[in-house]
């Protein structure tokens, strides 16, 4: 740890009441989101049977590890236009937006002309059972045709947090997921499509979603400076390309997760989904704390503060830990009855429930690891997200393969040691951010 007081010394110190204000609108935008995938689930447990809900969740992984993987787009606008504004230069925090969303378009049309390619890869890795990988590859060729429209939304994502305008963001979200989980139910519980339901669900939504969020930010576009000058497109591009590497690293982990699962039984892999839900929960809104450490420490950094950074970690982390406990113990007394009304299938329903102890420790063990990468991502301290990243995904690997004679027991608890391995390989670098400040 760096040496120095708990003092601001430039900028506006966060309190609590601050910080709080600007997480609550996030919150609800990731309970949205969060709100999307639970409704996805109840509705294949409700309306199909465990080879539906084992389809979901092979083609919902396979498009997290696709679409996760250009979350860079969001991380990195966050934490330039973050910095940006902590260097009181508005003008190129607007320039930032404009880049990601050209950048959002040519990624997404790109993904769009390859998805027969991403599909054969996708089913190729999972190996599941002729039925479900049928189902899923449905799912895939719908959902498929709302990339680039995501992906652009990103942008637009990244923009707002790194801006504050956390309540426009929660209209955006609103808009999005609201539109996303009507669309899904009525696809399957009325028109009967299956999983491929809920892939067209999805696409349309996204679409609506980027129109909107294009309105919110219209009057952004306007007294540009130079857009793509070759040293902020190159900043932005290799910010994006360290990003990348780590998230692709941590969305292996939860594929290598979801994988786990598969090589047990299919029962056992839905269950194992219906869980995941759980942890989507957890970490949306533990994300909520995460992206005011972003916005606030890329602030920051950009003024050049390491007291105020640090002031911003403490406020943001207490209040993190804070909510874990509480998600943790929710899980814990009232997950049970919340997969006993919701998953109709016997095999999916008991296996969720006999491991649902694991699932309730994550959002209080996951804290410092979402903590550390807000901050590192805030900073856009590329070399330190890309080594961590890999980093805790060998160690991941390693402690699976160590505990497979466990079986799931082993899945889950090397699925916890993810997020101890995420928040030390992290950690190791906070000592060299805090001597680049003090320079």
């Amino acid at each position: 740890m760096c040496d120095g007081k708990d003092k601001l010394i430039s900028g506006r110190p966060l309190t609590y009441r601050q910080a709080l204000n600007l997480v609550w609108p996030i919150i609800l935008a990731q309970a949205a989101t969060a709100l999307t995938g639970i409704v996805d689930t109840a509705t294949m447990g409700k309306f199909g049977d465990k080879v539906d809900l084992a389809a979901v969740a092979i083609a919902a992984v396979a498009f997290s590890f696709v679409y996760w993987g250009f979350g860079f787009l969001r991380m990195s606008t966050t934490g330039l236009t973050a910095q940006a504004i902590g260097q009181n230069d508005r003008p190129e925090s607007r320039a930032v937006l404009v880049r990601s969303l050209g950048l959002g378009l040519v990624f997404g049309l790109c993904l769009l002309s390859l998805g027969t390619v991403l599909k054969f890869v996708t089913f190729y890795i999972f190996q599941a059972a002729s039925d479900v990988e049928g189902l899923a590859g449905a799912y895939f060729e719908a959902r498929i045709w709302g990339a680039p429209a995501l992906l652009m939304g990103y942008g637009i994502t990244g923009w707002l947090l790194g801006t504050g305008r956390t309540r426009a963001l929660l209209a955006f979200q609103l808009v999005l997921n609201g539109l996303n989980a009507g669309l899904d139910f009525y696809f399957v519980a009325y028109l009967d499509w299956g999983p491929a339901g809920i892939g067209a669900g999805t696409a349309i939504a996204e679409w609506v979603a980027l129109g909107f969020g294009l309105i919110i930010v219209r009057d952004h576009f306007r007294r540009l400076p130079q857009l793509w000058s070759r040293a902020r497109l190159s900043a932005l591009l290799i910010a994006n390309r360290d990003i990348m590497i780590r998230t692709l690293a941590l969305l292996f982990c939860f594929a290598w997760f979801v994988n786990a699962g598969t090589r047990i039984g299919t029962a056992q892999l839905a269950g194992n989904e219906v869980l995941l839900q759980f942890v989507t929960v957890a970490a949306f809104v533990l994300d909520g704390f995460a992206f005011i450490a972003e916005k606030e420490a890329g602030e920051a950094y950009g003024a050049r503060d390491l007291q105020r950074l640090k002031h911003v970690m403490r406020i943001t982390t207490q209040l993190a830990l804070l909510s874990g406990l509480a998600i943790s113990i929710s899980f814990y007394l009232g997950g049970a009855g919340i997969i006993q009304t919701f998953i109709s299938d016997d095999e999916a329903r008991l296996a969720a429930l006999n491991f649902l102890p694991y699932c309730a420790l994550v959002p209080l063990i996951g804290v410092m690891a979402f903590q550390l990468d807000g901050l590192f991502i805030g900073t856009l301290q590329g070399k330190a997200l890309r080594m961590a990243g890999l980093i805790a995904a060998i160690g991941y690997v390693a402690t699976d393969t160590v505990m497979r004679p466990w079986g799931n027991h082993g899945v889950w608890l090397a699925f916890l040691s993810l997020y101890l391995w995420r928040a030390v390989s992290l950690g190791l670098y906070w000592p060299r951010l805090c001597r680049q400040l003090e320079k």
